[in-house]
């Protein structure tokens, strides 16, 4: 069983591919909770009253996480093409920029659990990516 799922995991070296292909995966099951409730979405924007946390929100967060995800899971096959690499990190700038100012500007959010995760994933995922640029893409 192992090895069958070994055979569809990315081949590329390093470990960044697989890292996106788990944030990717992860991001369908973010999309999917978006439809089925808003309990998790509450949890992030948890620093406004409830009620302002929509139904609609979380679709049209559903549909942005969607995109993340299918633009992260093809970087995770074409980590060396530089196209699809600069399509990734960009999806984490808009998310580090979005949380950011969710947090900072906004005041939508305080620090829990809910919003700390997409924070540190999109945070450490843009160092990660901008300091391997060099090893993934060969120009």
């Amino acid at each position: 069983m192992a090895s069958f799922l070994a055979s569809y995991l990315p081949t590329s070296a390093g470990w960044l591919a697989n890292w996106q292909l788990f944030v990717a995966t992860t991001a369908v099951f973010n999309f999917v909770q978006n439809f089925v409730t808003l309990k998790f979405t509450r949890r992030i924007y948890n620093n406004v009253p409830p009620s302002t946390v929509t139904a609609l929100q979380a679709r049209t967060f559903a549909v942005w996480t969607l995109t993340s995800a299918v633009i992260r899971g093809y970087a995770a096959y074409n980590i060396n093409n530089k196209i699809m690499y600069d399509m990734a990190f960009l999806t984490y700038l808009i998310a580090f920029g979005h949380f950011s100012s969710e947090l900072l500007i906004f005041r939508s959010c305080k620090l829990n659990a809910g919003v700390m995760s997409p924070v540190l994933v999109s945070t450490s995922s843009l160092i990660w990516m901008f300091v391997q640029y060099d090893f993934y893409v060969k120009a």
